[in-house]
């Protein structure tokens, strides 16, 4: 075989295993995944709220260096009237969820950011904003009372019903790290009167709590029961001692 026969082959041979590796890794190779939609750093948190036609709100988070986001954003963007403007604030705690309303019926609408509190003592924090045009003013939430504020550990739930603003989370016995769930729930109702915010507790907390093997112990009740028992035993005791009594007297009486 002549050395020119001899590189012909050779060059048809690793032609040949060129080609089989390509196909391998045709074969071999993983689809790649596409990325993920999401406002990616610095931002944490984003939700879109369309309020009418045009009239969009963009509700961010945001911050470097922390999980949970230090600043939030409001951006509001009226596409029909080619109007956009912002508002931001600071925050305290990752935003759970965000509402929009109009709980006075005044034609002008509330953004509602709820965020979970880093600090113990709030649980949650809540801020509201009303937008008039391009102004957007800040109404105070109000906090817990004392009668509110009873067994509260957090899980707040917040949601909107007939023009109202409801909160609803569960009730706690006991304090600190002993605290545990009792089965109960507290419903508050909010409204919105001149920028201001009025709170009412709709309904009382039960009294009823439902034991582990399922059976249902009315406190009130064995308080009674108990109270019951005891009247009962003083009364046979007294009973007792004025028989005893008796019959000291009879035989005293034998006796002259």
């Amino acid at each position: 075989m002549s050395s020119r026969s001899l590189m012909l082959l050779l060059s048809a041979c690793v032609g040949l295993a060129s080609c089989s590796q390509q196909d391998n890794k045709a074969v071999t190779t993983a689809p790649v995944a596409p990325k993920q939609q999401g406002p990616g750093e610095p931002f944490k948190f984003h939700k879109m709220i369309e309020v009418s036609p045009g009239q969009y709100y963009d509700v961010l988070s945001w911050g470097r260096g922390t999980k949970v986001g230090a600043k939030y954003l409001i951006l509001r963007s009226d596409s029909t009237e080619q109007k956009y403007n912002t508002t931001e604030g600071d925050i305290d705690g990752p935003i759970k969820d965000v509402l929009n309303s109009d709980l006075d019926t005044d034609g002008n609408p509330e953004i509602i950011i709820q965020a979970n509190s880093i600090d113990t003592n709030r649980y949650t924090n809540v801020y509201v904003y009303e937008y008039r045009d391009q102004r957007a003013q800040k109404i105070d939430w109000p906090r817990l009372t004392v009668s509110q504020r009873k067994g509260y550990r957090g899980g707040d739930r917040l949601f909107i019903k007939d023009d109202k603003l409801m909160r609803e989370f569960p009730v706690y016995d006991g304090s600190g790290a002993t605290a545990k769930p009792n089965g109960q729930k507290r419903l508050l109702e909010y409204s919105l009167h001149s920028n201001e915010f009025s709170v009412k507790q709709v309904s009382k907390d039960s009294t009823v709590n439902t034991a582990k093997d399922g059976v249902v112990i009315s406190q009130p009740k064995v308080e009674q029961k108990e109270t019951a028992k005891i009247s009962e035993k003083k009364s046979s005791s007294s009973k007792k001692k004025t028989s005893h009594k008796t019959e000291k007297k009879k035989k005293h009486r034998h006796r002259r």
